[in-house]
């Protein structure tokens, strides 16, 4: 990391806009691993306005090196006063478009973590609320009801009980598949 002599008034800016950052939201989809994520766009839209307000702004250079690409993240405040890191990649391809891609990956996580940027998984927020309650009639037609008594008997015979049992039990399941087939 590159930083200037002093930090004291970039410190306290870089503070007071972190404190008024929200997360990136993951809104982006990537089809191959089927996740979102936070792109580029989101996440220079949740630093603009905080940096902007507090005499901070940020530049991001393209960089290169064998085989490697990616950027230094370069956050300046209206004093002069700067930190910077460098993120390089190994390039999958050589090509434009394999050092592009590295470049725009690295702009993104290299701005999120020089700026404290979480990602808001809206996924994971919803997949973590608990399930609606269902009615005791949805819960039924959800059910496989033979092969959900095909099962509890074959609990039940496993169980070491007597002949009598048994066949109370495979009486029940029968008048029961009967009552919710019904249904």
């Amino acid at each position: 990391m590159n930083k200037s002599d002093t930090l004291s008034k970039l410190a306290p800016a870089l503070v007071k806009a972190q404190a008024a950052m929200a997360g990136a939201t993951k809104s982006a989809a990537n089809p191959f691993f089927k996740s979102k994520y936070a792109n580029l766009e989101e996440v220079i839209r949740v630093v603009k306005e905080p940096f902007a307000a507090n005499g901070l702004c940020f530049i991001q250079n393209p960089v290169s090196s064998e085989g490697h690409a990616g950027v230094e993240t370069i956050i300046l405040h209206e004093s002069g006063e700067f930190i910077s890191n460098e993120f390089l990649l190994k390039c999958a391809k050589t090509d434009p478009q394999g050092m592009g891609s590295a470049i725009t990956y690295a702009r993104r996580y290299g701005l999120q973590s020089a700026c404290g940027i979480p990602s808001e998984d809206d996924d994971g927020n919803e997949a973590s609320k608990p399930a609606p309650k269902m009615t005791s009639a949805e819960a039924i037609k959800k059910l496989d009801t033979a092969k959900t008594i095909d099962k509890l008997v074959a609990i039940w015979n496993a169980i070491p009980i007597d002949l009598k049992q048994v066949e109370e039990v495979i009486a029940k399941k029968d008048s029961l598949k009967e009552t919710l087939n019904t249904k």
